[in-house]
């Protein structure tokens, strides 16, 4: 059976080189890289490397980067590290009704716990308005957090507008940065950001290791307490070698990203423009133009996303209706229901992203097949019959 990967958005396989660069430090580079012994050092020379290229392709400073274990670590250091830090200042965040989970519930934690969260709301196609954000900033505002890029309907924010009213109101800004770090260009100044989320295995790093870009100055309180590590700011036992492979990762990024994007948005592009010839009632779902390049998102009418899937997953196609970390419940996405779709036509999502091995014969697949399932699953659906 031929195999079909296009769920790139909820992880990516690990680039074979990068599993080559992480190799020696399972076998032969194995010290603990906080001892003072040259066994330990070689270590750390390792992550100090892989520290030094992630602060370049992100436009910062290697004291700016503390490495965790990805992506829910790195927001709910930034959320609640920031909100400890500047509690008797002020208690209240700003945030909008489409982020991550890793996001929103942070914010509902510190919510029961005193703090005042406002969740900004979208339009249709899944964009904040910076003249929201800044109508929700009062005198108790110390935090603003919007992700960069939607994980399940692509929609890229205007960051450096809402950071630059953030800034001006003296407020820190956060992005959750999974989705579009190794995918997109994404440098800290031009985003106007004091901290940065992100995670390797969202760009065919490891799983397991991601980093939190704080700007020198912000004011955070450390998430994990224990040793030193970090210079006092995240304790744990490094893990060097996922810190290596995040490292390599970066450096391939940056050879292909202008070439990858570009491929994938054509890919992008022909879904969104054939996808609604081939098959009626599709709704696509996040903006037209202001979206990832290898995101695509229809909410199919009269069927369920879930049917959809293990259809196309019977002829090896991977893709999902959404957020993985989300994909046990039978709640509709709250993203979908933001951007005011009903209950009924969430449910019958369907999200595809592509990737670094995504070739043109597997859309030929998928675009092959898709409007087969789908007219086969209409044709037992009562809604459908209804029409």
């Amino acid at each position: 059976m031929k195999k079909v990967y296009l769920d790139y958005a909820a992880t990516t396989p690990c680039d074979p080189q990068v599993l080559k660069a992480m190799e020696p430090y399972f076998l032969e580079l194995y010290g603990n890289a906080s001892s003072l012994h040259s066994f330990g050092q070689d270590a750390k020379r390792g992550v100090e490397d892989a520290r030094e290229s992630l602060a370049s392709f992100l436009g910062a400073k290697p004291e700016e980067i503390v490495f965790t274990s990805g992506g829910t670590e790195s927001d709910n250091f930034a959320i609640e590290g920031v909100a400890r830090a500047l509690g008797k200042k002020g208690n209240h965040i700003i945030t909008s009704a489409i982020e991550h989970h890793a996001v929103s519930e942070p914010c509902k934690f510190l919510e029961k716990n005193g703090f005042k969260i406002t969740f900004v709301a979208v339009d249709k196609s899944g964009l904040v308005d910076p003249a929201d954000i800044k109508k929700a900033i009062t005198d108790k505002t110390i935090l603003i957090s919007v992700m960069h890029a939607n994980n399940e309907i692509g929609t890229i924010q205007p960051i450096a507008e809402i950071g630059k009213i953030a800034h001006e109101k003296g407020v820190y800004f956060h992005t959750d940065a999974v989705q579009t770090v190794g995918h997109i260009p994404v440098d800290v100044d031009d985003l106007n950001v004091d901290l940065l989320s992100l995670s390797g295995h969202k760009f065919y790093g490891p799983k397991g290791v991601g980093a939190l870009y704080i700007r020198k100055g912000t004011r955070i309180e450390r998430f994990l307490h224990g040793g030193d590590q970090e210079k006092g700011r995240r304790a744990s036992t490094y893990n060097t070698t996922g810190i290596v492979g995040l490292g390599k990762a970066v450096e391939l990024c940056r050879q292909n990203l202008e070439k990858e994007a570009r491929f994938q948005s054509a890919l992008r592009d022909r879904m969104i423009k054939e996808i609604p010839e081939k098959i009626p009632d599709v709704i696509l779902n996040g903006h037209p133009a202001k979206r990832l390049p290898n995101n695509v998102n229809f909410s199919i009418k009269y069927i369920e996303g879930e049917s959809i899937l293990l259809n196309l997953d019977m002829l090896g196609i991977a893709c999902s209706t959404g957020s993985a970390c989300t994909s046990s419940s039978l709640e509709p996405s709250h993203v979908l229901l933001a951007i005011g779709l009903t209950h009924e036509v969430a449910h019958g999502s369907l999200r595809i992203s592509m990737g670094r091995w995504t070739t043109v014969d597997d859309i030929n697949y998928f675009m092959d097949n898709l409007p087969k399932i789908v007219s086969k699953l209409r044709a037992m659906s009562p809604l459908y019959d209804k029409k």
